[in-house]
């Protein structure tokens, strides 16, 4: 069993329990507010840099990227992995949403919920439901997929990525603060557990 897997699935529970936990009140809290605003605000010529990278979290993006890097490295079982974290990036984001299911009125888009929220870009929708994060679930997943056949010194490239999405998630007004990182423990929690399949395999 790996241990980077295996951290990715510990990790991952921790992070999406506590999002979890901190998302289930019927305001948004007055911290995350702030969190927000601080990533919101941030220069508008971060716009480009941190769009690039957050298209690795659109559903067919990010699994043709992840598909390409299987067959760049000729592994099968990698190409096989990323589909299924792809899949389980729809499931959980339903599974989320049905225990969330009474607050869901609360974790609305910053564009409803963050009064003054600044909306970057055509396709950053305004209204409806924003929790957890599905391009940040989906980038995590395929990250904790690809991480055990990345060398040490390399896996700091995909989580500067996952970062990237996160903050972007946050500064285009996508999403709020504790939608994004319920996203970052769902994908390394489905990512992780897709992990630990293909080792045993």
């Amino acid at each position: 069993m790996d241990a980077t897997t295996l951290g990715a699935v510990l990790v991952g529970a921790a992070v999406l329990a506590l999002s979890l936990l901190g998302a289930r009140h019927p305001t948004i809290h007055p911290v995350e507010q702030r969190v927000f605003r601080a990533a919101n605000d941030l220069p508008d010529g971060l716009y480009w840099p941190l769009w690039l990278p957050m298209q690795l979290g659109n559903l067919v993006v990010g699994t043709l990227a992840g598909l390409a890097l299987a067959v760049a490295w000729g592994d099968g079982a990698l190409a096989v992995g990323v589909v299924a974290a792809a899949a389980l990036k729809l499931l959980a984001e339903r599974v989320i949403r049905r225990w969330m299911a009474p607050f869901l009125s609360v974790r609305q888009r910053p564009g409803t919920s963050e009064p003054g929220a600044r909306l970057r870009g055509d396709d950053v929708p305004s209204a409806g439901m924003s929790f957890p994060s599905g391009h940040v679930v989906l980038v995590a997943a395929i990250t904790a997929v690809i991480a055990d056949d990345l060398a040490g010194a390399w896996l700091g490239l995909p989580a500067a990525l996952v970062l990237a999405v996160m903050v972007g998630r946050v500064y285009v007004g996508a999403h709020n603060p504790l939608d994004v990182t319920a996203g970052l423990g769902a994908g390394l929690l489905a990512g992780g557990l897709v992990g630990l399949a293909l080792d045993l395999v």
